[in-house]
This record gives structure tokens, sequence and C-alpha cells, in this order.
């Protein structure tokens, strides 16, 4: 992953995240080795849109299940793509969020 930009080493962990399942941004900065960058995670995720192949960005959440990207999808369109994957959301929040977790510190373990 050395020769790949920040955004894209971001994309590649993203799109590993299974269906059905959330990460954090700092799950996925201190799995790159850069913990403290969770801002920069959600940058990239901001910049996803385009992104090929594409990015499951609203599977990227905050540390407590927070659908704080919510405003990038427009209108409740996170919150119903993560309820067709079986993932509950009241009030932009993830219920029952560590069930959901999906951290790839373990689930790729280095």
């Amino acid at each position: 992953m050395e020769d790949i930009n920040f955004f894209e080493k971001v994309y590649q962990v993203a799109r590993l995240i299974p269906a059905g399942r959330v990460t954090s941004y700092g799950a996925i900065a201190t799995y790159l080795g850069t913990k403290g960058s969770s801002r920069m995670v959600g940058w990239a995720m901001q910049a996803a849109g385009n992104a090929k192949p594409p990015v499951p960005a609203h599977r990227v959440v905050n540390r407590v299940g927070l659908l704080t990207a919510k405003a990038s999808f427009g209108g409740n369109r996170m919150a119903e793509m993560l309820e067709s994957e079986g993932v509950k959301v009241i009030d932009d929040q993830i219920q029952d969020f560590k069930s959901h977790f999906w951290d790839p510190m373990i689930e790729l373990a280095l």
C-alpha cells in the first residue's frame, strides 16, 4: 500500500467492510497506522462518490455509531442503505452498534 495515496488506502479498507457491518473513521485510521487522522478518513469518505471501484462509504460512521456523514448522502439515504443491509438506525444512530462493528485491526489481522 505504500505507493498509493492516503485516500486510496482508506478506500481499500472500506471496500472490505462486509454488508451489514460498519466501522469508524478512527478504526480505519488506526489500522492504517495513522491513529489520530480520523478526520482525514472522513474527508476521504466524503470524496468517495466518484471512486472506482465504488466505496461503501455508508458503512463508515463515527466512533459511537452516529451517521455524521448523513448530509453527504442526501436526506435519509445513508440510513436507508444501512437498513437495506440489516443495520437498524433510529435518529441517525446505529442500534446495537457493537454487534455490527467491524474492526479492521481484528478482521484484517496484520
